[in-house]
């Protein structure tokens, strides 16, 4: 790496002078929990995603667990996902005393595979004694919409909720909401992700019982929520414990972070999908890397790309150290989780229960992508990729020549 280059790191947000005079505006108001910003934040987050309720929690993680647990899931229930996802997707399945009952991939995508989830479920409910499923819960990897009219149909037949792990989604730029279809879908806010808040993440739903039930439960199961209690002299400071809820609602200080960023949203979404058509121009034609699949509603969160060690004298752990070396950060998503120690020694796992997914692992790797990469930076990436990739290329010449 030439000294004088800068690093160009894996991610960093989109954040400008308008999330500061939010923040600022928060700061100066003399209430900084949930109140006046969350409130219109939920209503602005609802209409864009065309859903009846929007329900602000301070992680995505937070709203998946609400979700499951609106949705009645049980100790001893199953609830059906790839392992081919982030931590969270299984470990607030486990917080409620149930167990993932996971399901591989598409043979070409990072989704979970309808076909197989099929299988899945009619193997289990046939075991001696196994209890059925509960509900579904697909992750839209990357960005790029799950198969959700497939997966709607398996769900009704088999007696589903659907909870979407939409943390990866949003709506696109052309206004088509990504990720909300089912029971109820959870959005993150993370720092890296489509639009962020720091730390983050909404429920949406248009089910009036879940959204009663999560809007209880995200504060400590209290009936009055602290806004209503302090700021009207006609309320009073009374309130109720009517279950044993959580700490899972979010700031006024995030949630004026996240309504700029949600009025930014079509403008951060167009260039993500710039960049995105840009790595695919510039290194679609190599021999030994496999561009992600086309989806008209993509959002892009991540761009993944699959190397061919067949082509290659460097493995994918090797191929991101060297691009390291050229000045870039890549990444990898995901390590399946049933390789996890956790769920590997709970569950008996091996890495070949989910073969798609082990194999996918081992070749996949997240290339930078977000709005604040600068076209100069975007073609440093690309000539970084064709720098080690010609290197370390098996083929005659270069990489360009692929006959």
């Amino acid at each position: 790496m030439n000294p004088n280059t800068s690093f160009i790191p894996f991610s960093r947000p989109s954040i400008g002078p308008e999330e500061e005079q939010a923040v600022l505006r928060v700061l100066r108001s003399g209430w900084l929990t949930t109140a006046e910003e969350t409130l219109a934040f939920e209503k602005e987050f609802a209409a864009a995603m065309h859903t009846r309720h929007a329900v602000a929690v301070n992680s995505a993680t937070a709203g998946l667990h609400l979700a499951l647990e609106s949705a009645g899931i049980q100790p001893g229930d199953l609830v059906a996902m790839s392992p081919y996802t982030f931590a969270s997707t299984a470990e607030v399945v486990r917080y409620l005393g149930a167990h993932p009952l996971f399901v591989d991939i598409e043979e070409d995508g990072y989704n979970i595979d309808p076909e197989k989830l099929e299988k899945t479920l009619e193997r289990t409910q046939r075991t001696q004694g196994a209890r059925p499923p509960r509900a579904v819960v697909p992750v839209h990897i990357a960005g790029e919409p799950c198969r959700m009219e497939e997966i709607s149909e398996i769900a009704a037949r088999h007696e589903l909720s659907i909870i979407s792990d939409a943390a990866h989604t949003l709506a696109t730029a052309e206004g088509v909401p990504v990720g909300t279809e089912g029971d109820a879908a959870v959005f993150s806010f993370y720092a890296t992700k489509p639009i962020t808040t720091g730390e983050g993440g909404m429920v949406v739903t248009d089910r009036d019982d879940m959204a009663d039930r999560i809007r209880l439960m995200r504060l400590h199961g209290i009936d009055r929520d602290v806004w209503n209690r302090y700021t009207s002299a006609a309320a009073g400071w009374a309130y109720s414990v009517v279950e044993a809820g959580y700490k899972y609602n979010m700031t006024d200080l995030a949630a004026a972070i996240g309504r700029v960023q949600l009025a930014r949203n079509g403008e951060l979404h167009r260039r993500r999908r710039e960049i995105a058509g840009y790595y695919r121009e510039a290194l679609g034609g190599l021999p030994y890397l496999r561009m992600p699949r086309e989806h008209p509603l993509h959002c892009y969160h991540l761009f993944i790309v699959e190397i061919d060690e067949t082509h290659l004298s460097v493995d994918r752990d090797g191929f991101i150290e060297e691009l390291r070396g050229e000045g870039i950060g890549a990444s990898v998503h995901f390590i399946p989780l049933h390789v996890m120690p956790y769920y590997r020694d709970l569950y008996g796992f091996t890495e070949r229960d989910f073969p798609v997914s082990w194999n996918r692992f081992l070749r996949s790797m997240s290339l930078p992508l977000y709005p604040r990469l600068s076209d100069a930076e975007v073609q440093r990436v690309v000539d970084a990729v064709r720098s080690v990739g010609d290197r370390r290329y098996r083929g005659h010449g270069t990489s360009g020549d692929t006959g």
